[in-house]
């Protein structure tokens, strides 16, 4: 089941954003896979595997193991990509 989380209606836009906060952790070593629920105010920089114990750490690029290794990137990246789409729409 997919969790959603809701930012707040923005008067500017009077829009209602919604997030995904569940991700599928995939290990790159063992792939082992995890559902782990993604903080909604930050990045989640460590992360260490339930399978082989390995320690995931972000790509280079990445801000955190969700968008590294996750099946959803987390919700920082989700919001500043929704803005981006709002602001091409405008």
């Amino acid at each position: 089941m997919t969790r959603l989380w809701f930012d707040k209606q923005t008067p500017a836009t009077k829009t209602t954003l919604s997030m995904q906060i569940d991700s599928i952790l995939i290990c790159p070593r063992c792939g082992h896979r995890s559902t782990e629920q993604m903080p909604t105010d930050a990045c989640r920089f460590l992360y260490d595997c339930k399978g082989c114990g390995e320690r995931l750490k972000p790509l280079p690029g990445d801000c955190c193991v969700f968008c590294s290794y996750g099946s959803v990137p987390c919700p920082p990246v989700q919001r500043a990509t929704r803005r981006r789409g709002h602001a091409a729409l405008s």
